[in-house]
């Protein structure tokens, strides 16, 4: 699907998709913020974030909320609540919940905080930009549609952007986009992936290092601040950086100068720095794994992607997207695949559908059916492409069993069997290759990098 910015979809007020918002308040009632008010209403963020930590959008001082307790989506005709794996929980008229829609007369309890929901006003449409895509990435949904105009703003400053979403809804490709509609589009866009690095070199790739700095390093070599001069450079997976590191990171960012390993010179560098990551950070600042003045230093704006399960009308606009990328025959994209496609949940999300078309275009009539309703990370099994199966790979029932004993919540749940399927298919896929990390992550039917990454969640199990 190549084309402008301009692009457009047609279809309500103005000749442009619009939306239905309702404009709800949230009243505190009860705790220490009581006769607090907070409007919800807005026309680009999509997420209103309440917590005790100064960056939420919604600030409150209780000290039985967590950092960052809870969100607010703009849907169409009211708001989608959803704690976020807080502490002590949330309670939407004395039933707590993980997730539910909100249309105004609700009482919610957070913490010792009492929170009256209100319906301000009647749903008022709003009139989405008729701009289909913002540099590569694409979308009709209202979700991603509502996030371009803030994108164009911020490629057009200078400020670091935080940004946040799941494993393959597209982080690099957005933070690719930015750099291209900024004024250092001509400068290079460099990408540092802090899970693709062996820990030991993370430092001298950042940096770079002298020769003879440490044994190995026998000639100079450029770190990726220095190869990203006068460009952006992408920290991919930020929340991965070790705490040590991280100083040193913040510390290059605030005087925009880095010294090499094995080097007493300082040599300054003018890049933008855009970080992309698949964790809570302000979680793992309360944990104690993220430096709290680090996050302040690169939050200076935040824009995070939603996941493909929530971008309705997006799925068939990919898919025909990457069915002509990837060569695929028309007339083969039949309106059952594309059905098949939509009544899928996309846990990978961007990269899962594009995998997904890549195989049914390869397959054709033979590719499974049914596959599209097994995990990701199993669904390549199926197709003939990996042989010689052992059954039991997916099949982690004793710690789905342990989940529901220890009364974990479902998003704690999902993420310890799913961590659990990650560890056991990587154990048998380079069991069989002997280690060799590209044939297995070919056979897999993922890139070598994304294994890597599924390698470290299942190294990593929620506890």
């Amino acid at each position: 699907m190549e084309g402008s910015e301009d692009e457009t979809v047609r279809g309500g007020k103005g000749g442009t998709w619009g939306v239905k918002l309702a404009h709800l308040r949230l009243d505190i009632v009860e705790g220490p913020d009581r006769g607090a008010s907070f409007d919800l209403s807005g026309t680009e963020q999509v997420r209103t974030y309440l917590g005790k930590s100064p960056n939420s959008t919604i600030q409150l001082n209780d000290p039985l909320i967590s950092r960052r307790h809870c969100a607010f989506e703009n849907a169409a005709g009211g708001m989608r609540f959803v704690d976020l794996n807080s502490l002590n929980g949330s309670r939407v008229n004395g039933i707590r919940v993980v997730e539910l829609f909100l249309e105004g007369g609700e009482t919610i309890t957070l913490g010792g905080t009492t929170i009256k929901v209100v319906n301000e006003a009647p749903l008022e449409e709003l009139v989405l930009t008729p701009a289909v895509r913002f540099g590569r990435m694409i979308g009709v949904s209202a979700e991603l549609r509502r996030l371009f105009p803030l994108c164009r703003r911020l490629a057009k400053s200078d400020v670091p952007v935080i940004l946040e979403g799941e494993t393959g809804t597209g982080k690099e490709v957005l933070a690719e986009a930015l750099h291209e509609a900024s004024p250092r589009a001509s400068g290079p866009f460099v990408v540092f992936d802090c899970t693709s690095v062996p820990p030991t070199l993370v430092e001298s790739a950042l940096f770079g290092h002298d020769r003879g700095a440490f044994t190995g390093a026998v000639g100079a070599r450029q770190g990726v601040f220095e190869q990203a001069d006068g460009g952006t450079l992408l920290i991919d997976e930020i929340g991965d950086l070790e705490l040590a590191l991280q100083a040193k990171l913040l510390r290059a960012i605030e005087r925009s100068e880095i010294q090499r390993i094995g080097s007493n010179l300082w040599t300054k560098v003018n890049v933008r720095i855009l970080c992309a990551t698949r964790r809570d950070l302000e979680r793992e600042i309360t944990e104690g794994r993220f430096r709290d003045d680090l996050f302040y230093r690169l939050a200076v704006a935040r824009i995070e992607l939603p996941p493909l399960r929530r971008r309705q009308g997006d799925v068939p606009v990919l898919t025909r997207h990457f069915w002509e990328a990837l060569g695929g025959d028309s007339a083969s994209l039949t309106p059952q695949v594309l059905r098949r496609f939509e009544g899928y949940e996309w846990p990978g999300n961007i990269r899962e559908l594009r995998n997904a078309v890549a195989h049914q275009i390869a397959l054709g009539d033979l590719a499974d059916p049914s596959s599209l309703h097994r995990p990701a990370s199993a669904r390549s099994i199926d197709t003939g492409l990996v042989p010689h199966v052992v059954k039991d790979v997916a099949a982690p029932g004793d710690v789905i069993d342990r989940a529901i004993a220890d009364q974990l919540s479902y998003p704690r749940a999902r993420h310890r069997v799913l961590s659990e399927l990650d560890r056991r298919y990587c154990e048998w896929i380079l069991a069989r290759f002997n280690g060799n990390v590209s044939k297995a992550a070919a056979a897999s039917g993922i890139a070598r990098r994304y294994f890597y990454v599924i390698r470290a969640r299942g190294s990593n199990p929620v506890e």
